[in-house]
């Protein structure tokens, strides 16, 4: 179990780059830094590493750590283990909302909450039947946003043919995903408030959460699916060979990299046109970052099977991935909400990712140092005793 806590411990990890940006820059430079930050050489650099390596992949092999979690959990022995598991998840959701609402708009714990509750029905699907149903799941949801962004991509294709075309798709896409600096300056605006502005504001907005997670939770379940997949068949119970394990590295990797180069190329070529850069994030890549995702998992697995020095402080990080999770985003709200530190929209991507060092390292310290002394991280402890509504032990 140590080699799967370290899996664990990379995906936290692997989430803080992407998180950075979103607490660091306006909403649109998550996917497109011409948003905020311009086009020179390095921060269109930094942006095609993350897009091909990073962005979405880690998210997705977090998910696959949570599928995996949840099987594991439900094949315990326990007198009602469905009541266990749904409260469990009706906990979740709650610490999640909070956790949206002070501190990350992106948070991605609730479509996990809302995922779970589907999760018992599949749970003694068999592996082969789980990875077909992610593979429809993945499929399914290419084909809905796929429709809607092929309107986008053939409307800014005839844009830039010459023809005569009505600008307000093109004027929204800049706004939404491009750069606006209108839309720039009101991001600076809300996120200059204070804590209490900043709870106002995502109180009136929590219809947009709703929203969220209907769109996220195709590609979260699926991710799931894979886990719990891969726990069944034995990868992420540390029951491959090292060799398997870097066979289906090799392969992931040969079947997503190439199409990932290309669509960033693409995205690159096309001077970051918000419709061309946002359907390449978050339509065309969506299976190859779960492939990918599953990439990672085979890798990690494959090197922490050795154990060492590295893969014991990783576990640590892995068995306190909530804490971990939420404490991340409460150093970055420190540094950049206007509550905090304040310097929002005062750093180049670079910096910001530099930025993102801080967590990291904090948390591969405080993990391993915390555990010594008690059972589980504090978020681990609190979601716990309040799904099982009784206080348990926490020190060890």
């Amino acid at each position: 179990m140590e080699a799967l806590d370290a899996l664990r411990g990379l995906a936290v990890i692997g989430i803080v780059p992407m998180n950075v940006i979103a607490f660091a820059m306006p909403p649109a430079a998550y996917f497109n830094p011409r948003a905020f930050g311009g086009h020179d050489l390095l921060e269109s650099a930094i942006w095609a590493v993350s897009f091909v390596l990073i962005e979405d992949k880690f998210r997705a092999l977090f998910a696959m750590m949570f599928g995996a979690g949840v099987a594991i959990l439900l094949g315990k022995a326990s007198d009602h283990p469905l009541r266990d598991h749904y409260a469990r998840m009706m906990v979740l959701f709650a610490i999640a909302i909070v956790h949206a609402v002070l501190l990350a708009n992106n948070d991605v714990l609730r479509v996990y909450a809302v995922a779970g509750l589907l999760l018992p029905i599949v749970v003694c699907w068999r592996a082969r039947t789980l990875l077909v149903a992610a593979g429809l799941l993945m499929l399914a949801q290419l084909a809905v946003s796929g429709w809607y962004a092929w309107d986008w991509v053939a409307y800014a294709l005839e844009r830039a043919s010459g023809a005569l075309v009505d600008p307000a798709p093109q004027e929204q896409a800049e706004a939404l995903y491009g750069f606006n600096p209108q839309v720039v300056e009101e991001a600076i605006a809300r996120n200059s408030g204070s804590l209490t502005d900043r709870i106002a504001m995502r109180l009136d907005t929590l219809p947009q959460q709703v929203t969220f997670i209907a769109a996220s939770l195709p590609s979260a379940l699926a991710a799931m699916l894979v886990g719990m997949a891969f726990w069944k068949n034995g990868l992420l119970a540390g029951h491959w060979e090292r060799a398997r394990l870097m066979r289906l590295a090799r392969w992931c990797g040969l079947l997503a990299l190439p199409p990932l180069v290309a669509l960033s190329v693409w995205t690159l070529r096309s001077g970051f046109d918000p419709i061309f850069t946002t359907a390449n994030a978050l339509v065309w890549s969506a299976p190859l970052d779960l492939l990918l995702g599953v990439g990672w998992a085979a890798l990690g697995m494959a090197i922490f099977a050795g154990g060492g020095g590295l893969t014991r402080r990783l576990a640590a990080v892995g068995r306190m991935a909530l804490t971990n999770y939420l404490a991340t985003s409460v150093i970055l709200a420190a540094i950049f909400a206007g509550w905090g530190m304040g310097l929002f929209a005062q750093v180049s991507r670079g910096e910001a990712l530099l930025i993102g060092l801080i967590p990291i390292a904090l948390m591969l310290i405080w993990s391993p140092l915390w555990l010594a002394c008690f059972r589980q991280g504090p978020a681990e402890w609190v979601w716990r005793c309040l799904a099982g509504l009784r206080l348990l032990p926490l020190r060890r």
